[in-house]
């Protein structure tokens, strides 16, 4: 028998993972932390806070005021989520960096894309910040995605495509 089945399981199951670990650190956030309040975790630098994200990445559209906004960030985040899943299906199961990228994206997605069906906005709750200087407040998945797409990023730029082979005549 083929390891590739194991390994995809293996990769769904990091995908699993990260959902839910998502869920569960968004759910004790919204049960022990009231919307808009903070908790200093190490004082001047990163603060457990309670916000919801009703745009995209880092807040990107959140005061975009169209009835369509809920909607085209569902259509995009789906839409990704399926490419990056069909990319997963079509590759190698042993490609293990690339799969390993792959399904931290995925699992990401759909940490964010259940709070968007669920509340119409994503749990953000880590917040970073310097002085003045703040980043936007994010979340497990979020962090996930990143992670995921740094590392296929990398996987892309070192690693040379698979030749292929010339057509017989």
């Amino acid at each position: 028998m083929s390891s590739a089945p194991l390994l995809r399981v293996a990769y769904f199951s990091l995908s699993a993972l990260v959902v839910l670990f998502d869920q569960v650190t968004k759910g004790l956030v919204v049960a022990t932390i009231p919307l808009y309040h903070s908790i200093p975790v190490i004082r001047g630098f990163f603060e457990l806070t309670h916000v919801r994200n009703t745009g995209a990445a880092f807040g990107i559209f959140a005061s975009l005021a169209s009835p369509w906004r809920g909607f085209f960030l569902n259509a995009v985040a789906l839409t990704v989520f399926v490419a990056v899943l069909v990319w997963a299906l079509r590759s190698p199961a042993g490609a293990g960096r690339l799969q390993t990228g792959l399904a931290l994206i995925l699992g990401g997605a759909v940490g964010n894309l259940i709070d968007r069906f669920r509340f119409g906005s994503v749990t953000d709750f880590l917040l970073f910040h310097v002085g003045r200087y703040e980043w936007p407040s994010f979340n497990v998945a979020d962090s996930s995605i990143t992670v995921g797409v740094f590392l296929l990023a990398w996987v892309l730029w070192t690693e040379a495509p698979a030749e292929e082979t010339p057509a017989s005549s």
